[in-house]
């Protein structure tokens, strides 16, 4: 392992711990403070929503400023919330205005985690920075492989750690070792990748100009090959966005989970997708190329999330599962790698960071809509979320020789 992508690996594995290492705790935490189902969205969406504010504002300051100092900054901001949410775990639950206080001190942990925590854009830039055209598709797949590690060491640790003595206490404090980790590798090992121009012209940013990110898109006019990219990721964000808003209510209703066995559960499919993008999206990319190996992931996505409402048998289920979390691990990877090869290397850093809008915004927007649809209609939620991979297949399929891709 060259050690120049270390620091990116611990970003991204931390990253993605921060948020996985809640998934079998938050729902049980909002029922703590007798909260509603949607509350639990609601926190999904909160750090999201500011996470899609942050993100391109990290992106093009690393790309005036350079990418180190900036992750320095990000990373520190995601040490301070994870302190944040910790004191909520000590404050008595009384109401203001008929809100729990400790519930609003977690929302408040997760916007500042979500303004900070937006600094996949950067990473990714940095990474961009530092690899070559060949190297681009496989790094990025071992990125894939180290979110997906995250994505099976945080559940079984938070789950775990909240079944312990300490309770939620304890799932915290190991998000907290783990920034401190990361917070330092960044500053001993990770050298700068990008120095900017004394004469690049200085950006000013409007909170309106953040979210009119169609103009942001023309602005940057990335070309037919990205702007097709966009369309696709926007389609397949919403779709995570639905599915990460609702997975946990749906798993504690069909099988009764506790946090433990959630955490297991996750600790199990999460193996797959490290598994998965690690190793299997790096040899289809190779015979196949990245665009044919998206348009794959996707119809998987479709086949594994249409499949696993027919049934609840955990064996089963579990098959099924594997199936949409092989469609994820492919089309991860492609995503990033297809839009740092085809964009402008003097706009790395802008273009990574709508990209990582794109996957905000879908996050802030849909998250509490999913939890509260779900509360409504139960599984047949999952009949919409899989036919949003199957559209995107087909946009990419109608789509893709016509740009290039």
């Amino acid at each position: 392992m060259k050690k120049k992508y270390i620091p990116a690996y611990l970003l991204t594995f931390v990253n993605v711990l921060g948020f996985s290492i809640l998934m079998p705790v938050l729902p049980f935490i909002v029922a703590k403070y007798g909260a509603p189902q949607w509350v639990y969205g609601l926190l999904i969406t909160l750090y999201s929503t500011f996470q899609f504010i942050g993100a391109p504002i990290l992106g093009s300051m690393s790309d005036q400023k350079g990418r180190k100092p900036i992750l320095l900054i990000s990373q520190a901001g995601t040490l301070l919330s994870w302190i944040i949410f910790l004191i909520a775990l000590y404050i008595p639950n009384i109401y203001v205005l008929g809100v729990s206080v400790p519930i609003m001190v977690i929302a408040f942990a997760r916007i500042f985690d979500g303004v900070t925590g937006g600094n996949n854009s950067v990473t990714h830039a940095y990474v961009a920075d530092v690899t070559t055209r060949q190297e681009k598709s496989y790094i990025f797949g071992y990125l894939g492989g180290i979110a997906g590690l995250g994505m099976i060491i945080g559940p079984g640790l938070g789950g775990l750690a909240a079944s312990s003595s300490l309770e939620y206490t304890g799932t915290v404090i190991v998000a907290l070792l783990v920034s401190s980790v990361t917070l330092i590798s960044i500053y001993a090992w990770l050298k700068e990748s990008h120095v900017p121009a004394t004469s690049a012209k200085k950006q000013t940013y409007s909170l309106k100009k953040t979210f009119l990110i169609v103009s942001r898109i023309r602005e940057a006019n990335p070309g037919d090959k990205i702007k097709l990219l966009f369309l696709l990721k926007v389609i397949f964000a919403t779709m995570m966005a639905f599915y990460i808003g609702s997975i946990a209510l749906f798993l504690i209703d069909l099988f009764d989970f506790n946090e433990k066995e959630l955490g297991m559960f996750m600790f199990v499919v999460g193996i797959f997708l490290s598994f998965n993008q690690a190793f299997v999206s790096k040899r289809v990319i190779a015979k196949i190329g990245e665009f044919n190996t998206l348009k794959i992931g996707l119809a998987c996505s479709f086949i594994g999330l249409l499949c696993i409402t027919f049934t609840d048998n955990l064996y089963l289920f579990i098959a099924f599962y594997y199936i949409m979390n092989l469609g994820l691990s492919l089309s991860f990877p492609t995503f990033n790698s297809l839009i740092s090869i085809h964009a402008d290397p003097s706009k790395q850093g802008e273009i990574m960071g709508i990209s990582e809008s794109l996957n905000s915004l879908a996050m802030a927007l849909f998250p509490v809509v999913a939890a509260a649809t779900y509360g409504l209609i139960q599984f047949n939620l999952y009949y919409l979320i899989s036919a949003m991979p199957l559209l995107a297949f087909v946009i990419a399929v109608m789509k893709g020789k016509k740009v290039g891709l």
